[in-house]
């Protein structure tokens, strides 16, 4: 498949369509040649900038759900957000009101994946997304997320 026929986050490198703001993530593109989305300068870059956030979300918010995470992190001014939160929650096998930790690794790669699945339109690269877990704990482990 070309590149340009690529779905836009693919093309970022930034699976989950972060938007851009002020935050700035590991790996990546600055600046953004996207006027609206973050790039990276891998995907596995992209699955993890997801997987900071979400944990951010947690530690710092209280977001201990696929719903309450999603609700904020697609707002329904922007998408569907039940139907996101429905998707994610059964392509996951994670129940959208289940108490989750944000560095389970076994929870939270599936929803990750996901995540990248509804925002794509197409399977995630698990092989991408791991990688882009091992970045996230290993930053997280050493206290740099």
């Amino acid at each position: 498949m070309r590149k340009s026929a690529l779905p836009r986050g693919l093309r970022n490198c930034n699976p989950g369509n972060i938007r851009r703001s002020r935050v700035r993530y590991e790996g990546e593109v600055t600046p953004s040649q996207d006027a609206a989305f973050k790039q990276f300068n891998s995907m596995a870059y992209g699955y993890r900038a997801i997987f900071v956030l979400l944990y951010t979300y947690q530690h710092r918010h209280g977001l201990d759900t696929i719903a309450k995470m999603l609700g904020r992190y697609a707002p329904k001014n922007e998408n569907d957000t039940s139907a996101y939160i429905a998707a994610v929650a059964e392509r996951s096998g994670v129940p959208a009101t289940s108490h989750i930790t944000a560095t389970n690794k076994d929870v939270m790669i599936p929803i990750v994946a996901a995540m990248s699945a509804v925002e794509n339109g197409v399977p995630a690269v698990m092989r991408d997304v791991e990688e882009g877990w091992r970045m996230f704990i290993e930053d997280y482990r050493a206290k740099r997320v």
